[in-house]
């Protein structure tokens, strides 16, 4: 059974943080625990206006665990990942990201936590996205703003990491189709003005 800090999330933060964040020695963890951090779009092409699917995936090695981006416990609102999207423009990510599923779940009395999740292996966030129903044909880069990974081993909480995630997409050529009506208002506030 995989165990958590038993001190708080942000007071280990704190004192691996001893060695100047950004050296080698504050970023081996990584390199230690994580086999691979990968975007993708699913289908990887498609017309404007349809709907299409984001995924980050987060491969870690055995031994290794990390959290999803919201705890259902306030008091293990420091144990998740950060990430946050580009805004509006040939693609929109529309509705909430999707946690991992098969998260796992403990109590960590010593924090005064009923309920911590957290992932081992390899774990899984998606989010809709639309392609804009004005965008024009071509290649698309796209960069998140952040997304910033949280891992531990049994013993250790490591210092969270910004990771840069970048995925391409191909928006196809021809006439846009209707945006799915579950997304039709949120793309077009999204899309106000440009």
């Amino acid at each position: 059974m995989i165990r958590t800090c038993a001190v708080p999330f942000a007071l280990a933060a704190v004192a691996l943080l001893g060695a100047a964040p950004g050296t080698a020695s504050a970023q081996k963890w990584y390199e230690k625990a994580v086999k691979k951090v990968e975007g993708k779009f699913t289908p990887a092409e498609a017309k404007p206006g349809q709907t299409v699917t984001f995924t980050l995936t987060v491969e870690l090695n055995d031994g290794y665990h990390t959290y999803p981006l919201t705890q259902p416990d306030p008091k293990a609102d420091g144990m998740v990942n950060v990430l946050k999207f580009p805004k509006a423009d040939k693609l929109v990510f529309v509705g909430k990201t999707e946690d991992p599923k098969g998260s796992l779940s403990k109590e960590e009395p010593d924090l005064g936590i009923k309920e911590l999740l957290y992932c081992p292996g390899t774990v899984t966030y998606t989010r809709k996205v639309v392609v804009s129903p004005k965008a024009t044909p071509g290649a698309v880069a796209v960069k998140l703003d952040t997304f910033s990974l949280s891992v531990c081993d049994s013993n250790n909480c490591f210092p969270p990491k910004k990771v840069p995630v970048e995925a391409t997409f191909k928006v196809l050529d021809g006439p846009a189709v209707a945006v799915e009506q579950t997304y039709a208002a949120e793309v077009a506030k999204a899309l106000e003005g440009k």
